[in-house]
């Protein structure tokens, strides 16, 4: 493929080559009682998460690293979902413009990093569960870090189940010429999280230290039934109802947190 010539050249900031990368699954579970309802969730997650809301969040994610934005893809699908893609680039580029912004689509470009956000709604005919998942990947090069936007993410989406991953791949060097695999301390991702998140989920890692990996699940502490439901309230079902509609949503948190399926 032939390089585009009308493009500034970039000149490369620092030389710290590490690539430090955050990915992580949000998850919302719903249950929606019936085929109309379900499909008003899926309609209501397909607007509330749009590519026009994504880009607005990919955005304040650049601005909370640290990054400068170079250019944006942006675009929803039919039936539902939605993708966005962002490259950005460690500190102010002078030169470049503003990424312009189309009724339909977005382009925007970073040098040695990216943000995307894909979406997935997602239903179920029979049991009554629908799912809404959001798979996010932050990647950056230099000394800009990915976690800084953990908290704010988590927040944005506000998700039932968080599923992180973070990598620390490559090495720099010191001026003596040594090789450095990671430029911070971490013990665990739950080191970034706001004392306001980790009062609000339960978690569990599974980390391997001497590859410079992080893993992080989390799960909300409080299942609060009203949230859950779609169309109506507890106050409107036979406690025995609510009863079995409770059992069903936590056996799906359980399940996808787990990542397995459990017998009922």
């Amino acid at each position: 493929m032939a390089k585009p010539t009308n493009n500034p050249k970039l000149k490369l900031l620092g030389f710290n080559n590490l690539t430090k990368s955050l990915s992580f699954n949000i998850y919302d579970i719903c249950y929606a009682r019936n085929a109309q309802q379900q499909q008003e969730y899926i309609e209501y997650i397909d607007e509330a998460y749009n590519a026009e809301r994504l880009t607005t969040i990919l955005t304040e994610v650049a601005h909370i690293i640290g990054a400068n934005i170079l250019n944006v893809a942006r675009q929803d699908y039919d039936p539902q979902g939605a993708s966005v893609t962002m490259l950005i680039s460690e500190g102010h580029l002078d030169g470049l413009p503003t990424p312009a912004a189309h009724k339909d689509s977005v382009v925007a470009h970073l040098d040695k990093s990216h943000i995307t956000v894909h979406t997935y709604p997602e239903t179920h005919p029979d049991a009554g569960i629908s799912t809404f998942r959001a798979d996010i990947d932050v990647s950056t090069c230099g000394k800009i870090s990915p976690l800084k936007a953990l908290n704010y993410l988590i927040k944005s989406f506000e998700s039932d189940i968080v599923i992180c991953d973070y990598r620390v791949r490559g090495f720099t060097r010191n001026v003596r010429g040594m090789k450095h695999y990671i430029d911070h301390t971490i013990d665990s991702i739950q080191n970034f999280l706001s004392r306001e998140v980790k009062d609000k989920y339960d978690m569990v890692d599974v980390n391997v230290y001497q590859e410079n990996i992080f893993h992080t699940k989390m799960r909300l502490k409080q299942l609060d039934l009203d949230t859950y439901l779609f169309g109506e309230g507890v106050s409107e079902l036979p406690p025995r109802e609510a009863k079995r509609i409770r059992e069903r949503v936590d056996h799906e948190i359980m399940e996808i947190f787990y990542g397995r399926n459990i017998q009922r």
